[in-house]
């Protein structure tokens, strides 16, 4: 597979792809000249399968490595767990010079990120992402946070790794639901920047496993979304416009994970019902056809990922969280709609009246 450069001012890195390279991270990050302390953090599962492994590696390449574990899920994405990270770091003296490595999904990523970008005012970061979601999205870019009890990731900072070692032979070991959680990113992708890839998915049978997916498909999924990723991060680095877009379908998908308490989908599904309440919405205002939502909304069936808001919100629940998203200015909530297949715009016009009318529930 090939090397992706996400091309920075200052900070620019390489999303490594290989097959069974995790075995050769240490041998990878000997060449970024970085101090020799390394602190892995993961979560029990992960580290189950893979901390092996991983820290053999490190270790074979002469790196002095600590590891922190921290449960699995997004309701230990907070800032008690960033504590308990610095205090791991203090306790093995981890310095400026020295690394953070996360070894795990999204949530792993993001508060090993955040860690890396406040211990110390920032020390290095290295991803290995685990998850689909994570390979695809989560792991370049460089957005790094925790949530805060009223809102997703409303506490973080920019801050980009030195770099992303992706291994695709780890997804073997992926429960079939993170897999389609992480196709609801692929979708994304497909809808606001590549046509090509969303047409490649619609071709395919069965995406609801990664058993259905071919090798060509899944190398697909995986270059082709991290290069969308990088091409609109190497033009927008700290989301000023551009990169805005990424957001699509999060933010009704955001407030449908904040009011079920992050128990009840996790992030991918939320997206995926995100993205469909935003296809409606762009129908409502004229923006795309119903044959284009249509089209978008089989995919996301044929993921086996849910579309419909859970009967139990109203429409006052979502309209009161969406205040708190990331992306209001001056007041304004901005939306990420579709124009077409492949396009999307950013918009602050969609008032609570077409989001009433678009949604229809209670």
């Amino acid at each position: 597979m090939p090397k992706i450069t996400v091309n920075l001012p200052q900070d620019s890195y390489e999303i490594a792809i290989a097959p069974s390279s995790l075995a050769q991270l240490g041998n990878k990050m000997q060449k970024l000249a970085i101090g020799n302390k390394v602190l892995v953090i993961s979560n029990p599962e992960i580290f189950k399968h893979y901390g092996e492994i991983c820290v053999k590696s490190l270790e074979a390449s002469g790196f002095e490595t600590c590891t922190h574990l921290i449960s699995a899920g997004e309701s230990f994405k907070h800032l008690q767990s960033i504590q308990q990270v610095y205090d791991t770091a203090l306790a093995n003296h981890i310095e400026r010079s020295s690394t953070l490595v996360a070894l795990g999904g999204g949530v792993i990523g993001d508060m090993t990120g955040f860690a890396a970008a406040t211990w110390l005012r920032g020390v290095n970061f290295v991803q290995v992402p685990t998850s689909l979601l994570a390979i695809v999205d989560a792991s370049v870019g460089g957005k790094t946070g925790v949530n805060h009890p009223q809102g997703k990731n409303l506490i973080g900072a920019f801050y980009q790794p030195k770099l992303v070692a992706i291994d695709p032979t780890l997804l073997k070991t992926l429960p079939s639901r993170e897999f389609r959680a992480g196709m609801a990113e692929v979708i994304k992708y497909g809808v606001i920047w590549d046509q090509d890839l969303f047409t490649k998915l619609e071709a395919s049978d069965r995406l609801d496993s990664l058993d259905y997916v071919s090798e060509e498909l899944l190398e697909t999924i995986i270059t082709r979304s991290c290069q969308a990723k990088a091409d609109v991060v190497s033009q927008d680095e700290k989301e000023a416009g551009l990169r805005a877009i990424l957001n699509y379908g999060h933010t009704i998908g955001h407030a449908v994970e904040s009011l079920t308490h992050y128990k009840q989908f996790v992030h991918g599904e939320a997206v995926a019902i995100g993205m469909v309440a935003a296809g409606k919405i762009a129908v409502e205002m004229g923006l795309w056809t119903k044959e284009q939502a249509q089209r978008q909304d089989a995919l996301i069936v044929k993921t086996g990922l849910p579309t419909e808001i859970p009967s139990e919100l109203t429409i006052e629940d979502i309209l009161e969280t969406i205040k708190s998203d990331k992306k209001v200015k001056a007041g304004k909530v901005r939306f990420i709609l579709p124009n077409s297949i492949g396009e999307v715009m950013i918009t602050d016009q969609v008032t609570p009246e077409i989001i009433t009318a678009a949604l229809k529930i209670n």
